[in-house]
């Protein structure tokens, strides 16, 4: 798992750089203006962001997204409010990662 630095978004704009996507998952520091963006080239992949802890039914709220395959290019909204409080991150995992490329901007 990496953990992934945003990229500041500015007035100019941005043309945001973008890495692999990590086969166990990635993370970041908390923050309510941070958007993950996720490119695909390859097969149709899920997304899950975790969601620490459990809902009021004992039910695990992880959020599955799904990123359609050949043109994906989907933005995620990560508020400070998934942060896990052991680790101090928020973090997500694949269902895999051939052709998968992630960049964290800030706004």
């Amino acid at each position: 798992m990496a953990t992934l630095a945003p990229q500041q978004v500015l007035v100019t704009g941005i043309t945001p750089t973008f890495g692999a996507a990590n086969a166990g998952g990635d993370a970041c520091n908390p923050d309510d203006r941070v958007i993950l963006r996720v490119k695909n080239t390859g097969a149709q992949i899920t997304l899950t962001v975790v969601v620490p802890g459990s809902t009021y039914f004992q039910l695990n709220p992880d959020v599955a997204v799904t990123i359609p395959a050949s043109t994906g290019d989907i933005s995620i909204d990560l508020p400070a409010s998934l942060v896990d409080p052991t680790t101090g991150l928020v973090s997500w995992t694949y269902s895999a990662v051939a052709g998968v490329t992630v960049a964290l901007v800030r706004a």
